[in-house]
């Protein structure tokens, strides 16, 4: 356990009340269950889903296993790229029950991030690197969110096309985007900028926390210390993080559109290019979690602008669900596997580096 730190009053913050935990918790399942019982069937036939769904080749069936199997596999190629040392099996093993948990649980992905760290530690790894990579793959992720609107957006243009929601998260995209990689650079350039530019972000997100009763933040010895230690890290493997980044993440949107593909919805209907607009903008939209892995929410918004696209509602529906299911509800049971395997594997405890 950590010594909490005293807040700008000379106290200490208090701890939140169960009962906030709580209601935390039945908000989230309030959400999700408004979203996918009483938004879903609204929107389609569940009869009707089901029979696309049960319509499924076993070619096509195996195909989409094959697809989510490589989504999985790709998603330990950035962790890979940013903590070098690491192992395939062992990166599996952390990325998947860290997975699991973020699907699961309220505030699961402040969970797995200590989940990840406690893990990574037992590997023998130094909280400094541990950081640097959570950071670096972090924002790498956030970047790639901000950019994928600005692409799709770009070839529908290419191809005669418009969409007034993908050009507003384009243009908002590109703004933050271009800020956020100044700030980057600007922090990598030099050690001042770095603790400068730490504390007056610090300030600025104290004021608007301010009325919630958090902060205050300062980030000027935070900044500095990222810089220290990732510029080593991105001078050597920026490009394979990116990379990696990338691949993942495309990976994820052939999977949806494999899925819509196999129960029916063609082309002509919902293009590859409007699909690609769809998964940008409920990416972008849901880049912060408000129910665990977003349940509920990425469903419903990629139902709604898949149908707004043209898709059939049922053949829609059908078609995400599908996705989620390889996507998110087949991360959990592998996380129970990954476990087994982390517990299983003594030899792979070691002391942390200093």
């Amino acid at each position: 356990m950590t010594k909490e730190e005293p807040d700008e009053r000379g106290g200490v913050p208090a701890t939140k009340p169960r009962w906030r935990r709580a209601l935390g918790v039945i908000a989230s399942l309030a959400i999700v269950s408004g979203l996918l019982v009483g938004v879903l069937p609204a929107i389609a036939d569940f009869g009707e889903v089901w029979s696309a769904i049960q319509s499924l080749t076993w070619m096509e069936t195996v195909s989409l296993l094959l697809a989510a199997a490589w989504n999985i596999l790709t998603y330990q190629f950035i962790i890979l790229a940013a903590l070098p040392g690491l192992t395939l099996l062992r990166a599996f093993v952390v990325g998947q029950i860290s997975t699991a948990v973020t699907n699961t649980l309220p505030a699961g992905s402040a969970i797995g991030v200590g989940v990840t760290y406690t893990m990574f530690s037992s590997f023998g790894f130094d909280a400094g690197s541990i950081a640097i990579a959570a950071v670096v793959t972090g924002l790498w992720n956030t970047f790639v969110k901000l950019g994928l609107p600005v692409i799709a957006l770009a070839i529908l243009t290419i191809g005669g096309s418009s969409n007034p929601a993908l050009q507003s998260a384009a243009v908002t995209g590109v703004a933050v985007l271009a800020g956020a990689v100044v700030l980057l650079a600007l922090v990598l350039s030099s050690e001042a900028i770095a603790r400068t530019a730490g504390d007056r972000l610090g300030a600025v997100v104290s004021r608007v926390a301010r009325p919630f009763r958090l902060g205050p933040y300062r980030w000027g010895d935070g900044f500095a210390a990222f810089r220290a230690q990732s510029v080593d890290l991105l001078r050597r493997r920026w490009l394979a993080i990116t990379a990696a980044t990338l691949v993942s993440h495309l990976s994820l949107f052939f999977l949806l559109l494999l899925s819509l593909r196999h129960v029916g919805v063609p082309a002509t209907d919902v293009s590859g290019p409007e699909a690609l607009a769809a998964f940008a903008l409920v990416r972008l939209v849901t880049a912060v979690p408000i129910t665990p892995g977003n349940l509920g929410i990425v469903e419903v918004g990629l139902t709604a602008a898949l149908v707004v696209a043209g898709g059939d509602e049922s053949l829609v529906v059908a078609a995400v669900l599908i996705y989620r299911a390889l996507s998110y509800v087949l991360q959990i049971p592998l996380g129970l596997v990954a476990y087994v395997i982390w517990q299983t594997k003594r030899s792979w405890r070691t002391a942390p580096a200093d």
